[in-house]
């Protein structure tokens, strides 16, 4: 990527964070629910809700407390949880390893089952395996990744006893998880693999590699995969980035100790600073991987790198 191009996608990224920033800033305090009066509770006198929202800075003006936020990120400080009383970026700091750790198996899992399922299945149309894989990516879909965990821990982990039910400690403790978050991405894949593959097999490329008496499997994983792989990389970009924002259901499933547990308790008490630094995180975490996915397709497709 040229120095030029890689100044123009920063500053952009920098305006996506400015605006995300931003709009969850504006949507907390339009929300229904003060903080002051969750921590208190209903029969908190209004003088004491007055005081607490002043020693908060939650009375002062909406811009003020906007720059004085963005002041505090620049020098690297997120603010102190309203809830907790403890700085919020120790407490992402304890949980974002959790997510990450969850969020990388899974996409492993999806890459390493999903793809070659889908590659084989378009090398093969309409045999017994590519119709099998077609359904099975549907049904992957289609499954509500809180209905599967939970189906999960009722056979694995209460009838069969094979698996922990909940928490995080141990290999074992990842597995049903994993498979949780995986199985929406998975089907995802399969179908994606299948109909990019299907797509390139049929150019001419694919034909003159045929005719020089190239093996079959050097024409699908050599000259048709790697060209199959871009659209694959946005996909697998954008999901990464979606389930490192907080896995909010599938951790919330299986106590997974994860920033989207904390998101849930966060939201609940309206403690703007963890919300908002979340957030935050989600938004980097999307643009550092965009990024990444840009350099991919360079090193996918070398014709792009003229482009860029």
């Amino acid at each position: 990527m040229r120095l030029a191009a890689l100044i123009q996608r920063l500053a952009q990224s920098l305006v996506v964070l400015l605006g995300a920033s931003l709009i969850v800033f504006i949507l907390l305090r339009v929300a229904p629910g003060d903080p002051a009066t969750l921590l208190l509770g209903e029969q908190a006198t209004p003088d004491a809700v007055r005081e607490l929202r002043t020693t908060l800075g939650l009375d002062q003006p909406l811009f003020t407390q906007y720059v004085k936020f963005l002041e505090r990120i620049v020098v690297g400080d997120l603010g102190t949880s309203i809830r907790a009383q403890r700085p919020v970026l120790d407490m992402l700091l304890e949980r974002v390893p959790a997510t990450v750790e969850l969020t990388a198996l899974a996409i492993l899992v999806a890459v390493l089952i999903g793809i070659p399922i889908g590659v084989i299945s378009a090398a093969r149309p309409g045999s017994v395996l590519d119709e099998s894989s077609l359904l099975f990516g549907l049904l992957a879909q289609s499954i509500p990744g809180f209905w599967l965990g939970l189906m999960m821990i009722s056979v694995f982990a209460v009838q069969l006893r094979f698996l922990p039910v909940a928490g995080r400690g141990t290999a074992a403790h990842l597995v049903m998880p994993t498979i949780a978050l995986a199985f929406y991405v998975l089907g995802m894949l399969i179908r994606l693999a299948r109909a990019g593959m299907l797509d390139v097999l049929k150019q001419e490329y694919i034909t003159a590699a045929r005719a020089r008496g190239l093996h079959e499997a050097v024409v699908v994983l050599k000259h048709g995969l790697r060209n199959a792989l871009i659209p694959i990389a946005a996909v697998l970009g954008l999901q990464t980035g979606t389930l490192l924002g907080g896995a909010v259901v599938t951790e919330a499933v299986f106590q997974w100790p994860g920033i989207g547990g904390l998101a849930v308790v966060a939201l609940a008490h309206r403690d703007y600073p963890v919300i908002q630094a979340i957030v935050l995180f989600s938004a980097v975490s999307f643009v550092l991987i965009n990024l990444l996915v840009d350099v991919a397709y360079q090193v996918i497709d070398p014709r792009m790198r003229i482009r860029a």
